[in-house]
């Protein structure tokens, strides 16, 4: 299957008609209004699967009923992107593709998605549990994990809970944003032989999902 994976940053051909992707599934790794996935939904006409972003605003504390969404038993509509697929603290199958999702920064000031290290783990393995022993095909965040390609600044620096995770779950990707290339090629990362992607901007990649060593990207742009 096509994957189409961004974070952070806009790209405002990806939502053009005359884009030539074609993608199965989008995955969205934080810090993108909800309107811009919502018009890559609508322009490609395929599901998305989705984690927070620290600019996000807080998704947490809804509940789906019959009758639509509820909070704190009033009705309301989540943050965007409606109809999309908050993978956050959860292991999510969309079109055969099994996620493995943990939003949020660590947190370095007040606000929504910002977790301790000590939060962090805690959350992680809770993801861990709920994949049981399932194969898991994508591990998407939007923090890096610490030492793999983040930044030595407070609101940058990697959640160490996350390589843990990949290593337990050995999904054939951890898809990540957070951490802004500024257009630089960058190197790429592993942990632990798991390809590391950071999707600032966007990367269109090929995955067969429950087929190990299947990915490969077949397009990118690294931020702005």
């Amino acid at each position: 299957m096509r994957v189409l994976a961004v974070s952070d940053e806009e790209v405002p051909g990806l939502a053009l008609a005359s884009s030539t992707l074609r993608p199965d599934l989008i995955l969205g790794a934080g810090d993108l209004p909800g309107a811009y996935l919502e018009s890559l939904v609508d322009r490609y006409e395929v599901p998305c699967v989705f984690v927070p972003g620290n600019h996000d605003p807080d998704h947490s504390g809804y509940r789906r009923t019959r009758g639509g969404f509820v909070r704190g038993g009033v009705p309301c509509e989540p943050p965007g992107p409606r109809g999309g697929v908050n993978a956050d603290g959860r292991v999510v199958t969309v079109e055969g593709l099994t996620v493995a999702g943990l939003g949020g920064s660590v947190r370095y000031r007040g606000g929504p998605n910002q977790w301790t290290q000590a939060q962090a783990t805690r959350r992680a393995w809770r993801v861990r549990f709920a994949a049981g022993r399932r194969p898991v095909d994508v591990v998407l965040a939007h923090s890096p994990a610490r030492g793999v390609g983040d930044g030595e600044d407070g609101p940058h620096r990697g959640l160490a809970a996350l390589g843990g995770l990949v290593e337990t779950l050995r999904p054939q990707v951890f898809v990540h944003g957070h951490v802004h290339p500024f257009g630089r090629p960058g190197p790429d990362h592993e942990i632990d032989g798991v390809p590391v992607l950071n999707t600032v901007g966007y990367t269109y990649f090929e995955i067969t999902p429950g087929s190990p060593g299947t990915y490969r990207v077949k397009e990118r742009r690294r931020g702005a």
